[in-house]
């Protein structure tokens, strides 16, 4: 097959062992139509020359990569879902199918289905995705990773002609089969299924294979010490991570425990949305009537989670260790907001205080004053140096408030961060790219109404337009 110079395939996650993962058949579809590959990210791992027949060879049908498993691996977990914890989870319609490197900082990159066929651990499900869920999960990760967050990337979407029955769909709804590119598929629940089972030498072994892989710089310490500065490397990242969530006014819907990742990126999209306006008690799923994972709350949700991952580490490091580095997780995702907000606008640090001060200000103004919050970030982005632009904003009434006074004056502090480019096409629109759930039911419908893909592509189109713009 035709890989470039920059492909690198390995199979690390066969060293665990068995009681890791149990080896699995991908299913065999009835149709393969592809609608979607990351080309993009297919040259970050030297697969970009695939032609499309080869491509669905092996994303749609997972014929082996040169190199990789022979047989697929379906991840054995568990995890606490909406705090209760489940004991029967696991890959169900999943499977680490390939491990590569990123040609570009050698990462090691994890190539996960979703859709592919039951495993023994579908508990009675069919092992399906639909046609929609793969499309909003292609939104998600494009929206979020254009807003700089740290997420997983929808690597291909193939339509495979089966008709699905589902209770929070349309049925018989189309299905389709996904692969997304991660940093790791290990789970705070990989870590809480050993604990289940009273085996603290696999928690070691995977402690060791995880620093050695993704944490290289503390693999080579003592395991006690080795332990503790892991999961102090997983509270920063998340932190991060919840922190770019609530800059981008983003609701992950599903913050479960086996939702989580050791390596702090977002994935695993199923009842997401994007926040119209700020406001903490804007939730994503209907089944989430407690408001648990509501925007406001996802912080806490992380926070909690983390907690869980200490709880299989105590053997390691001891409960008070434990204890004073989740007490640190509150201040360091304040600080991770300050600097992600900062990265949104586009400003440079003007030091701790005057950072927070804008932090406070900002959030302040869009709580009260119900202002569209993408538009918000969209008018000023460069600070000051938009001020013009603003005021052509349709939000520009919001702008010219009394209650705006507080961030004009923290905003007088900040300049431009270097990236910045203000000239950038993007910035001569009147109104930012948005995804809110009113504009994904309506990319959806041409789709299933008459299988018109133009409008979803467009909208691709324009958050690549957008993440140009932004990169930094």
């Amino acid at each position: 097959m035709p890989v470039t110079e920059f492909y690198r395939a390995e199979t690390l996650h066969e060293g665990l062992g068995e009681p890791f993962f149990d080896r699995v058949e991908p299913a065999i579809f009835p149709q393969h139509r592809l609608r979607y590959r990351n080309q993009r990210w297919a040259a970050r791992v030297g697969l970009d020359g695939l032609s499309d027949a080869e491509w669905i060879v092996h994303f749609g049908r997972f014929a082996p990569l040169p190199g990789g498993f022979a047989h697929p691996l379906a991840l054995r977990y568990h995890g606490h879902q909406f705090r209760v914890y489940n004991a029967d989870l696991g890959d169900g319609r999943g499977f680490l199918f390939a491990q590569l490197r990123d040609a570009k900082d050698v990462r090691l990159l994890d190539l996960g289905t979703k859709g592919s066929g039951q495993t023994p651990w579908s508990r009675r499900g069919d092992g399906r995705l639909t046609l929609k869920g793969g499309v909003r999960e292609i939104l998600a990760t494009e929206m979020l990773e254009a807003l700089g967050i740290d997420t997983s990337k929808t690597f291909s979407l193939i339509e495979t002609g089966e008709a699905l029955m589902r209770g929070d769909e349309p049925s018989p709804t189309r299905s389709s089969v996904l692969v997304r590119l991660s940093h790791s598929h290990i789970r705070i629940g990989t870590f809480q299924r050993l604990a289940f089972h009273d085996d603290a030498a696999a928690i070691d072994r995977l402690v060791e294979y995880v620093c050695r892989h993704y944490f290289p710089a503390i693999a080579d310490l003592p395991a006690p010490e080795r332990a503790l500065a892991f999961l102090e490397a997983v509270v920063a990242r998340v932190a991060r991570l919840g922190a770019g969530y609530m800059a981008a006014g983003f609701v992950h819907g599903v913050l479960n425990s086996d939702n989580i990742n050791v390596t702090g990126e977002s994935f695993d999209y199923g009842p997401w949305r994007f926040a119209p306006v700020y406001d903490p008690t804007f939730t994503a799923a209907y089944f989430d009537e407690s408001g648990l994972y509501a925007f406001g709350r996802q912080p806490g949700a992380l926070g909690w989670n983390l907690s869980r991952l200490a709880e299989c580490l105590i053997h390691l490091i001891g409960l008070k260790a434990a204890e004073t580095l989740l007490s640190t997780f509150p201040g360091c995702i304040q600080q991770e907001f300050r600097a992600a907000l900062l990265h949104r606008l586009g400003l440079a640090s003007a030091g701790e205080a005057a950072d927070a001060a804008l932090a406070k200000a900002f959030v302040d103004f869009l709580t009260n004053s119900r202002a569209p919050f993408e538009q918000t970030f969209f008018d000023w982005r460069g600070g000051l140096a938009s001020a013009e632009r603003a005021k052509r904003s349709a939000s520009a009434t919001h702008y010219q408030a009394e209650a705006f006074a507080p961030v004009l004056a923290a905003l007088a502090d900040h300049q431009p961060a270097p990236y910045v480019r203000l000239d950038h096409p993007y910035f001569q629109r009147t109104t930012p790219c948005t995804l809110l759930i009113d504009e994904v039911e309506a990319l959806w419908a041409p789709i299933a109404e008459r299988d018109d893909w133009a409008p979803i592509y467009a909208k691709i189109a324009a958050i690549e337009e957008m993440r140009s713009a932004y990169d930094s």
